[in-house]
């Protein structure tokens, strides 16, 4: 007997009546949708009090709701090492999108009403397109509207109702000119299910969806000395994460129109985007939302477009920040700077110097972390070097 049959087995012989062991890659959402129940009834069962489940957890799809779970027991404070994510050793990696505040999740679409539109249905005057049709969680991807009537249409992605992630099913308005047009998706971290995009003008609408994969990454324990990892409780977090969410929320027109460039003139990367990571012994484990580009203090951090500086400040969490919008939902962020060369309301450009590389904050050591955030959520910053568009 497989590992899955044995799991469900066991919990069938222990009164579990209609159970499901949560499998690498299941969200709360994929769970619920599969077995035709809602979010909330799922976690009503369960006595959930949030999105995260647990590799190897055994939830309840009908009856009566279960007693709390026992607290997970502590990681050993050992040295920093990595664990696959699902090994015996390893702790259990929550699949909810950490870097978003707690709040309750818009109630999920049916799977019927996320089936794609029958092959061959179109818009008039309108022809879709997506360069990338292998998503890889913490994707940013393109989708290319071309046609007369191509800048007419709303774009939306109904398969993050029911996901953690910032507005989602967003109804968005393509960019460009001249019957030539893109949208910008993004595949929030955690997420393993296709994503679902629907295209309307008027009445006409074409769905279509796109497989997306797991990134199959180590777990990193940091094991950050207790001087440091007594950040994460800094009664300042709050106000720091009010600040970042802020930022998220903006929706200004796109100023880029070149390549993407590289914030530090070296190639070297100590942490890679997507890392699942617990930072003390014993802490959850969450993602990794940007790329760790180790470097000397004092080397220069360059703007990797044009952009306006939305946050220049020092915060307990990321340390001395830059945050740059370039529009279009687009946000670079530069963590745990030495020093800062801009300030709130500068117009940057491409290439210019914003501050220096250091080790403020949440860090044991001098590195840039940088992140691009596409409408709040991570993505790959290396989707976007030497790309006008990501992939």
């Amino acid at each position: 007997m497989n590992r899955r049959m044995f799991l469900l087995a066991a919990a069938l012989l222990t009164g579990v009546a209609g159970a499901y062991t949560v499998q690498k890659g299941d969200t709360l959402y994929s769970v619920a949708s599969a077995n035709g129940i809602t979010v909330d009834e799922l976690r009503r069962l369960n006595n959930l009090q949030d999105n995260t489940i647990s590799l190897g957890q055994v939830l309840r799809l009908s009856g009566t709701p279960a007693e709390a779970a026992a607290p997970a027991a502590p990681v050993s404070a050992a040295s920093p090492k990595n664990e696959k994510a699902g090994s015996a050793s390893a702790s259990p990696i929550s699949t909810v999108n950490t870097g978003l505040p707690a709040a309750k999740l818009p109630d999920a679409l049916s799977p019927e009403q996320l089936v794609p539109t029958p092959p061959g249905t179109h818009i008039e005057g309108v022809d879709i397109s997506v360069a990338n049709t292998r998503l890889v969680m913490g994707d940013a991807f393109v989708m290319r509207l071309s046609g007369p009537r191509a800048g007419d249409v709303t774009v939306s992605f109904p398969s993050e109702l029911g996901e953690n992630v910032r507005r989602p099913n967003e109804i968005l308005r393509p960019v460009g000119a001249a019957g030539e047009y893109r949208i910008l998706g993004r595949v929030v971290l955690g997420k393993t299910t296709p994503v679902v995009y629907q295209v309307k003008l008027g009445d006409q609408l074409v769905r279509g969806q796109i497989p997306v994969a797991n990134l199959d990454q180590p777990i990193q324990h940091l094991n950050l000395p207790p001087k440091i990892g007594g950040l994460l409780k800094d009664p300042g977090r709050a106000a720091e994460e009010k600040t970042v969410e802020n930022v998220y929320e903006l929706r200004t027109p796109q100023v880029w129109s070149k390549p993407f460039a590289p914030a530090l003139n070296t190639r070297a990367v100590s942490s890679s985007f997507g890392q699942p990571r617990t930072y003390v012994a014993g802490g959850p484990v969450n993602y990794h939302y940007g790329l760790d580009y180790p470097a000397p203090v004092g080397t220069a951090v360059y703007a990797v477009n044009d952009g306006t500086v939305v946050i220049a400040s020092k915060f307990p969490v990321r340390g001395n920040l830059v945050a740059i919008d370039h529009g279009n939902g687009v946000i670079s962020m530069y963590f745990h700077q030495s020093k800062l060369l801009v300030k709130v309301g500068d117009r940057v450009v491409r290439g210019q110097k914003v501050g220096l590389v250091g080790t403020t904050g949440l860090s044991a050591g001098p590195h840039l972390h940088l992140e691009m955030r596409v409408r709040g959520e991570g993505t790959n910053p290396q989707d976007w070097i030497g790309r006008i568009w990501p992939r």
